[in-house]
C-alpha cells in the first residue's frame, strides 16, 4: 500500500482561487493534502467538494488545514509556546504513518531564523513520544537548507536589505536542526543535484517547502516531487509550488 500526500501553501487563505487550487490538487491525485495559510474554512470546504476529498479540517485564522480521501482517525492542532502558528497532527484510518504539518514564521533575517529554530525545537519536543514510530513532518519551513544557493539579486529590495543587515547571508539553523535530530530531507535525498525551488511560482529561486522523515524510514519514500507544471496554472493558484510525496 502507498499513500500520496501533497503539501501546499495556498496563500492568503486561498480566497478567490478555489478553482485554480482545485485544478492543481486534482492533477496530483493525492489521498491527503496538508494545507498552509488555510485560514478560511469556507475555502477549505469548497476545495473538499471540488477535489472529491470528503474529509477536511480548518479553523478560522489557523494556518494549517487538511483534505483527505481516507477517513481520519485523529486530528488535532497544537501550538507550542512561542510559536506563531499551530502545527497539525493527523492520523488516517488504516495508515501506519502519523503526519505532522507545519508553517513556520516567515521573513528572511538572522532574527527570524532563530525564531524558526525555536519553533521547530518546540514541535520536536512536543512530538517526542511519536519519534520512535513511522512519522512524517511536512510544510512551509520558510527556511533554507545548509549549502543551498541564496540568489539575493532576485529578491525584492527590502528583503535584500534585511539580508545585508543579517551579515549578507541567511542562517541555515532550522533545517540543520532537523538534520541533527536524525531526519532526512526527502526531496534532497532523491534529487541530490537539482534545485527544487518552490517559491515564488512566477520566478522560482527559493526552496522553502520540505518533507522530512526519520533516517531509518527514508526507504519508504518512493517519490518526492516539486510540482511546477503547467506553470501558468501553478502560478495563478498560489505563490508556492506544492510538494508531492508517495509513501510506501
Amino acid at each position: 500500500m502507498s499513500l500520496r500526500l501533497l503539501s501546499y501553501n495556498i496563500r492568503y487563505g486561498g480566497r478567490g482561487r478555489v478553482n485554480s487550487l482545485a485544478d492543481v490538487i486534482r492533477a496530483a491525485s493525492p489521498e491527503v493534502v496538508l494545507l498552509q495559510e488555510a485560514t478560511d474554512p469556507r475555502v477549505i470546504e469548497a476545495l473538499s467538494r471540488e477535489t472529491s476529498l470528503p474529509h477536511w479540517g480548518s479553523r478560522p485564522d489557523y494556518s494549517m488545514g487538511f483534505l483527505s480521501k481516507l477517513p481520519v482517525a485523529h486530528h488535532a492542532w497544537h501550538q507550542p509556546r512561542n510559536s506563531r502558528h499551530h502545527f497539525l497532527e493527523l492520523s488516517l484510518e488504516g495508515v501506519e504513518c502519523r503526519i505532522f504539518g507545519l508553517h513556520l514564521v516567515a521573513w528572511f533575517s538572522k532574527w527570524t531564523e532563530r525564531k524558526r529554530a525555536r519553533e521547530i525545537r518546540a514541535l520536536l519536543d512536543g512530538i517526542r513520544e511519536h519519534q520512535h514510530g513511522f512519522h512524517l513532518i511536512a510544510g512551509d519551513f520558510n527556511a533554507l537548507a545548509p549549502g543551498e544557493l541564496l540568489e539575493v539579486r532576485r529578491m525584492p529590495r527590502w528583503i535584500r536589505a534585511m539580508i545585508w543587515l543579517s551579515g549578507r547571508d541567511i542562517s541555515r539553523e532550522t533545517i540543520q536542526l532537523m538534520l541533527d535530530e536524525g531526519y532526512v530531507d526527502a526531496w534532497r535525498r532523491l534529487h541530490p543535484k537539482e534545485l527544487g525551488y518552490t517559491f515564488p511560482t512566477w520566478d522560482p529561486h527559493l526552496r522553502l517547502d520540505y518533507v522530512f522523515v526519520p533516517e531509518r524510514y527514508i526507504e519508504r519514500i518512493a517519490v518526492c516531487e516539486v510540482l511546477c507544471t503547467p506553470q501558468d496554472l501553478i502560478k495563478d493558484a498560489s505563490d508556492h509550488a506544492p510538494i508531492l510525496v508517495e509513501v510506501r
